[in-house]
């Protein structure tokens, strides 16, 4: 399947453009203030009072836009760049992830199905390599375990395309939230927005990434393949 391949390129060269895309977005919008003078955690801290939030944590950790959330510890993890700034950048991943908390608090239904099927992902995306590796090796003579590792990635494909609806929503309910309490306006507005929307497009290539990818390992099993 040649059009696989293509496509296939397609998304590693678009992988890297919006990862570059990202960080220049970041390091731009990360070198204007914020006119509110509020740095990423205090952002934050006051989003999730205003939701009525008082369980959850804002702490620190290392790592560059290592920042995400954790519903089983309940903890807004930001990185230090985040997590210190008074920057536009920092107040629109901070308010991001306060917005996954606020889809936890409020039983978010995509947020929900992606929390179910963490456990499954983590397992399968241990072994789903080394599984389709020897299934493609052994296929002439155990194709059984291809579809084995098929089925394995097919999960980590549905997981991805389930991720993009609840990264979209958290950024929607940041935006709303930011802009309802004069956090930003005007131009700041259109600037947590572009830096958003870019770090939402990492997961839109990912799911499309993943879909490529199990489309070429179905057509290994199928014996399709040119």
């Amino acid at each position: 399947m040649p059009g696989i391949y293509l496509i296939l390129i397609l998304v590693m060269a678009a992988s890297w453009f919006v990862s570059y895309r990202l960080k220049s977005k970041f390091k731009e919008y990360s070198e204007v203030p914020l006119s509110a003078g509020l740095t990423g955690r205090e952002v934050a801290e006051k989003m999730l009072r205003d939701e009525g939030i008082y369980d959850v944590k804002v702490i620190s950790v290392e790592g560059f836009l290592s920042d995400h959330y954790n519903p089983l510890e309940k903890t807004v993890n930001l990185s230090p760049e985040v997590y210190n700034t008074r920057s536009v950048a920092a107040a629109a991943v901070a308010a991001h992830e306060c917005g996954h908390a606020v889809q936890h608090a409020r039983a978010y239904a995509w947020l929900n199905m992606r929390s179910a099927l963490v456990p499954v992902v983590q397992f399968s995306s241990n072994i789903v390599q080394w599984i389709i590796i020897g299934g493609i090796l052994m296929i002439n003579t155990f194709p059984a375990l291809l579809l084995i590792g098929v089925v394995l990635f097919a999960l980590t494909t549905i997981f991805s395309f389930i991720t993009l609806p609840v990264e979209f929503d958290a950024s929607k309910r940041a935006l709303a939230w930011m802009s309802n309490t004069n956090l930003t306006y005007g131009k700041e507005n259109d600037q947590a927005k572009d830096a958003l929307n870019w770090a939402a497009s990492t997961y839109v290539v990912a799911a499309i990434g993943s879909l490529a990818s199990l489309l070429y390992y179905i057509s290994i099993l199928t014996g399709r393949r040119d």
